[in-house]
């Protein structure tokens, strides 16, 4: 029944429709088939959901109908009648957009609130009131103990990607923001991973939930194709600058596991001529903004990302996802994958995988109950064995050594008067001159070196 259901089915009002039509969309989503209908008839819900099903319709057009349903065409100052709690900036810009998207035709205001900006446009839209409020955590109590912000009149609380809110660490301000809610009020829950610690949360905001679950917890969707490139550290710029040669790869978006890491690919790309830029947690929140504009213009051809930057990236028909870290939780492959392959369109995720990132490969293959397609046609395939535990005990400590002298020197510069410190740590007065091959030189902290190891036989 669902397979052939259309927005029409779900009994929603004329202008939803309408706005609906606008996006060309005509039949719904699974998730959005069976949710919506749940949020009409004021059940609370429990969503699990993958990223790109549509999730974000699925809560967000039942929110506006019953508001408007509810408030009419009033033309006073509106309080807030829904809250939407999100973790990121990305993902609660893009949450707003999709609400003006399908409030267009209607009287409904709707406004944003998130750090790493001025607080001022923020403040000044809520003054004039709102009927919806989409918020990161931080920013959102920020403004309620400023006195801008009141919850009393909340009927509608989302808590939206809660799994990775629990992973940035926001389970003390969520703490702290269901206090303040009333008590009486519809809430929903959506999470694309349900691990213990998620289901223990839900219990606390929901009271007697309807589960909604389309996939299988944690499976990725099956319009994305998987591919893996087995090869050594030293030879992954190597190996992303041959796969990027294949013109048919127009635009990727590109997962860095640090953000030191993706500023240095960035650079890497910059230079072989290939548009590119990085978001991370330490871009200001007008560069991410910028970049993820010109990306979704097509002006830039690779966008790097940290997992914490890329929640929220919502763009239509990208096709390709490369994981230039393998990451060492198997979910979080999932969140990055899903990025392509949205909403039955086609996707290609290839992972460059490095002998200490193996296990990884296990891990992720355990969780998707599927092996991953690996590429034979390798040029820089891996010959190197993973470190033994001695190996990675004595890198670490080497990593450290460095550290500590590279901003100990830094440290001696500054207090010579230098503002800008040279990156060499030499003590020495005499002419700088170039190290030899067979020398590594410890003149700059790179934590990214390792040491020798031993080759595959």
């Amino acid at each position: 029944m669902i397979d052939c259901m259309t927005f029409e089915d779900l009994e929603l009002i004329e202008p939803i429709l309408k706005a609906v039509k606008d996006r060309n969309y005509t039949e719904p989503t699974p998730i959005q088939a069976k949710t919506i209908p749940l949020i009409l008839k004021n059940k609370d819900v429990l969503g699990c959901a993958q990223t790109g099903t549509g999730k974000t319709a699925a809560f967000a057009i039942p929110i506006i109908q019953l508001i408007i349903q509810k408030e009419g065409r009033n033309a006073k100052k509106p309080p807030i009648r829904a809250l939407i709690v999100t973790p990121t900036r990305e993902l609660a810009i893009q949450i707003d957009e999709s609400i003006k998207a399908y409030s267009k035709y209607t009287h409904l205001k709707h406004t944003v609130i998130f750090g790493g900006v001025s607080q001022y446009s923020q403040v000044d839209a809520l003054r004039k009131g709102v009927h919806i409020l989409v918020a990161t955590p931080g920013r959102l109590l920020d403004l309620i103990d400023q006195g801008h912000i009141s919850l009393d009149n909340v009927k509608l609380f989302t808590l939206d990607e809660a799994d990775r809110m629990l992973d940035m660490g926001f389970i003390h301000d969520i703490r702290k923001l269901l206090a303040l809610l009333p008590e009486k009020r519809q809430s929903l829950f959506f999470s694309a991973t349900m691990p213990k610690n998620i289901v223990d949360l839900s219990q606390k905001i929901l009271k007697n939930p309807i589960k909604v679950q389309v996939t299988p917890v944690s499976s990725t969707a099956e319009t994305v194709q998987q591919y893996l490139y087995y090869t050594d550290r030293t030879n992954k710029k190597k190996l992303l600058w041959h796969i990027l040669k294949n013109p048919d790869i127009k635009q990727v978006l590109l997962f860095s596991r640090t953000k030191r890491g993706a500023d240095r690919i960035t650079r890497d790309l910059q230079k072989r001529r290939i548009s590119t830029a990085a978001i991370h947690g330490d871009k200001a929140q007008n560069q991410r903004q910028k970049a993820l504009r010109q990306f979704k213009a097509g002006e830039l051809r690779v966008l790097v990302a940290t997992d914490i930057a890329a929640r929220g990236i919502d763009i239509d028909k990208l096709k390709y996802v490369i994981n230039y870290d393998v990451p060492n939780v198997p979910e979080t492959y999932v969140h990055r994958i899903g990025r392509s392959g949205r909403a039955g369109e086609e996707g290609t995720a290839i992972s460059l995988c490095e002998p200490e990132e193996n296990a990884y490969v296990r891990g992720i293959e355990r969780l998707i109950k599927q092996k991953i397609t690996i590429v034979e046609d390798n040029p820089f395939p891996q010959t190197e064995k993973p470190m033994t535990d001695a190996e990675k005990k004595e890198w670490n400590k080497e990593k450290q050594r460095r550290k500590q002298e590279f901003f100990a020197n830094r440290k001696k510069n500054l207090a010579n008067g230098n503002s800008r410190p040279s990156k060499r740590t030499h003590s020495s007065s005499k002419p700088k001159s170039k190290p030899s091959g067979k020398t590594r030189s410890n003149s700059s902290f790179n934590s990214n070196e390792r040491p020798r190891r031993r080759k595959k036989k």
